[in-house]
């Protein structure tokens, strides 16, 4: 139905006033330094959590995954996460349609491993790793295809805007309709609530900028969609797997 929408509307250009951050402030040589620098938060919570991961496939004694193959789309969203704070950074140093490409397309990528992971725990290991190269195509593809319209005059965020949308809701509907074969199966609705008030302060730029003019919102979108990755990381270390499930083991 999305698709469908999304392939008969009429296109959605990138608004080249997207572009136009409210803190343009530069420092140590650095153009809209905020907002390159605050993508820090990225690279450190995406290391630490490949570090994890890795720790947990050097000692599979621990309860994170009760198979190993788990650990792949969560693989995904943490290098995903890496790779988005190279991006971000690259398209805030100077921002136009062309470096936006790099940022929005491991942050696809991220989102789709999200929805993998969340299909391996509530439905099933299986269908949630034949799902995740299928994800990963579309998401890609989604940003690709906006990028290419762009290049050929006709800009259009539809499939994008699609793609991204359906895909928190499906990962919300997922949480709501199958229990979690793990502890703190909860901590999803923190992560999507983050991501959704970085949304927010997206959208807010300029509001929260004038609030003193120390940061601004995107900035506060950095810090906000950082922590929510943090959150998946802090939702694996302290998980287990679920009593009703051992038991049934």
């Amino acid at each position: 139905m999305g698709l469908l929408a999304a392939a008969i509307l009429p296109p959605i250009p990138q608004p080249l006033s997207y572009h136009e951050f409210i803190d343009q402030r530069s420092f140590l040589g650095i153009p809209n330094f905020f907002n390159v620098i605050s993508n820090l938060i990225f690279l450190v919570v995406g290391v630490a959590g490949l570090v994890f991961l890795r720790h947990v496939l050097v000692l599979p004694s621990q309860k994170t995954f009760t198979a190993l193959s788990e650990c792949w789309p969560y693989v995904i969203v943490f290098l995903s996460t890496i790779l988005a704070s190279v991006g971000s950074a690259y398209y805030h140093w100077q921002p136009d349609n062309n470096t936006l490409f790099w940022d929005r397309l491991p942050i696809a990528t991220g989102i789709m491993g999200l929805l993998a992971a969340t299909m391996t725990e509530r439905i099933g290991v299986k269908q949630g790793l034949q799902w995740l190269p299928v994800l990963l195509i579309i998401g890609a593809a989604s940003v690709i295809y906006w990028y290419w319209s762009e290049l050929q005059g006709v800009g259009s965020l539809n499939f994008y805007i699609v793609v991204q949308v359906y895909s928190i809701l499906l990962i919300v509907l997922l949480a709501i309709l199958f229990p979690s074969r793990y502890t703190r199966g909860r901590d999803i609705y923190v992560v999507i609530s983050l991501y959704g008030l970085a949304k927010l302060a997206e959208i807010l730029d300029e509001e929260i900028y004038h609030f003193g003019q120390i940061i601004s919102g995107h900035m506060v979108k950095h810090l906000l969609a950082g922590l929510a990755v943090y959150w998946i990381l802090r939702m694996l270390k302290k998980r287990r797997l679920a009593e009703r499930f051992d038991q049934a083991d």
